[in-house]
């Protein structure tokens, strides 16, 4: 068995891994050519990474020009403990207020420890949707994922 194969992670590892982590660096293509990697929070809806972010903000620009992106996510400050992901994905932009809402308060949900949004979260979040889009990453080919500490401190 390769090391390559040794590392990988499990569909069900992946899925643990997703849910533990909190932010995905998403890399866009920018004008200038170079990659323009951006750190956001997200959910896992049916398999998908799902994040949102201004609708003015210069990652969607970079998307409505090239809807290509690479996702990552990592884990680990040692390299017997590293562990990750890397997606190629395409975007799809959600505008339409009622999505971008619903996905918001999805998103306060699992950042602020599950449950219902508080008042002030769900006024905040809908005041928010019309200037917010929310991003779905279809994968575009299975990820890469990496798991050292499978390796049990033998490199």
């Amino acid at each position: 068995m390769s090391r390559r194969d040794l590392i990988r992670m499990g569909e069900h590892e992946l899925a643990d891994f997703l849910d533990e982590q909190r932010t995905v660096v998403v890399a866009t293509n920018g004008p200038d050519g170079w990659p323009h990697l951006m750190p956001l929070w997200y959910t896992v809806r049916d398999g998908e990474l799902w994040s949102w972010t201004y609708a003015r903000s210069q990652k969607v620009k970079n998307l409505e020009r090239d809807d290509r992106v690479t996702l990552q996510v990592e884990d680990g400050t040692a390299y017997d403990q590293l562990r990750g992901v890397m997606v190629k994905a395409n975007v799809r932009l959600h505008r339409d207020a009622d999505v971008v809402t619903a996905f918001g308060l999805e998103l306060f949900a699992r950042y602020g420890g599950g449950g219902d949004a508080a008042p002030e979260v769900e006024q905040m979040v809908r005041a928010q949707a019309p200037k917010r889009v929310a991003l779905q990453f279809v994968a575009t080919e299975p990820p890469v994922t990496w798991d050292h500490r499978k390796l049990g401190g033998v490199y």
